[in-house]
């Protein structure tokens, strides 16, 4: 099952950044410049924590914020519509 998930991130040198910025960007959309919002499965989540963890430094900060499905429903924006609903995981069997 996928859920969503925000990831914002701190990184003080630019070169650091973008790769981080690129692997964020296989995973999920960016909605700030230091905010992506992904829908991932626990092994894509600890995938990517993996990733991260090995582009970042001591001094840069990664943050994770896992949302139910209730709390995705509830985010709201202004600039524009996005659609943060919990699309359910399913299979069709021929």
């Amino acid at each position: 099952m996928r859920t969503w998930h925000l990831v914002t991130y701190d990184i003080r040198d630019d070169a650091r950044l973008r790769r981080v910025a690129r692997r964020l960007e296989g995973y999920g959309e960016r909605v700030q410049y230091s905010v992506f919002r992904c829908r991932l499965s626990s092994l894509e989540l600890e995938r990517l924590r993996w990733e991260l963890t090995r582009e970042v430094a001591d001094e840069d900060r990664l943050l994770f914020v896992s949302l139910c499905g209730r709390c995705a429903a509830g985010v709201q924006t202004l600039q524009r519509k996005t659609a943060w609903e919990m699309a359910r995981d399913h299979h069709r069997i021929i």
